[in-house]
């Protein structure tokens, strides 16, 4: 079985281009996938936002997917600068929902040009480093170097999807593994993998979008997912919603509880748009 996409159309970047596709009509949201995953992250989610009167555009990062693998920066500064440079071409302030890294993207973007963001969902959300000692940082580089990183990701995106997987996981998985063989795509990815994600922490206290935060309870990319979550929430006066049965993705591996979430906050935030 194929994921099944919308035409894919493309914004000319300095350094290439950003592909994306929008369906459905309504008040815009931008979704931001996170490193190493596809804008069909969002399949399970998109169908229930244009459902409710929302005109959806999903992105690929930068040397991910359909993107080219042509820039000198992969990191959640440049992706922020793409999901401003997409609401500028698409005409409109827009909600963005990101994931993971694609979250703290988005809190940049809503620090940087306030007027274009009407809201942010955050799901997994990287929003600052994570506590690592240089053993394990070095472990990283070396395991994401470009001659390998696609296998290595390949082999540990299962237990990000910890808890619950979606019914179309090998699927998608496999996607994800065929998006990583195209050319300059792994060495762009194993790039993504060293961004520090220290600039979103330092654009929290600028943010005035409204927020939520969507966590799985059982996310292993955090020590403690229900303390990140909480930390977030505080910081950007946010609500949350911890997810149960769910890792790093809850937006796939719980659809019927994620879904309903983000669409009465979108319809929230876009009262009167």
């Amino acid at each position: 079985m194929s994921i099944s996409q919308p035409l894919v159309t493309h914004l000319d970047r300095d350094g290439g281009r950003i592909a994306y596709t929008v369906t459905g009509r309504g008040p815009l949201v931008i979704a931001i996938p996170g490193m190493g995953d596809l804008r069909a992250s969002y399949r399970h989610l998109v169908p229930a936002l244009t459902a409710a009167g929302f005109r959806v555009a999903t992105l690929d990062l930068r040397g991910h997917g359909d993107s080219d693998a042509t820039f000198t920066r992969y990191d959640d500064e440049a992706a922020a600068d793409d999901a401003i440079a997409l609401a500028e071409q698409l005409g409109e302030p827009a909600l963005l929902v990101g994931n993971s890294m694609g979250a703290g993207a988005a809190v940049i973007a809503a620090a940087h040009r306030p007027e274009l963001v009407t809201g942010l969902v955050l799901v997994g959300p990287f929003v600052r480093n994570p506590p690592v000692n240089r053993a394990s940082a070095l472990l990283l580089r070396v395991l994401m170097a470009p001659a390998w990183c696609r296998w290595v990701w390949a082999a540990y995106l299962p237990s990000l999807y910890a808890g619950t997987k979606p019914a179309d996981f090998d699927d998608y998985r496999a996607s994800v593994a065929a998006a990583m063989r195209r050319p300059g795509h792994a060495r762009a990815f194993s790039a993504t993998t060293r961004t520090s994600h220290a600039p979103a922490e330092a654009a929290l206290d600028d943010v005035e979008s409204p927020a939520l935060v969507v966590m799985g309870d059982r996310d292993p990319d955090f020590r403690d997912p229900a303390a990140e979550a909480a930390w977030i929430g505080d910081r950007l006066h946010a609500e949350v919603l911890m997810v149960p049965q769910a890792g790093h993705y809850p937006h796939s591996q719980r659809a019927d509880l994620v879904a309903p979430a983000i669409v009465a906050f979108a319809e929230r935030v876009t009262a009167g748009a």
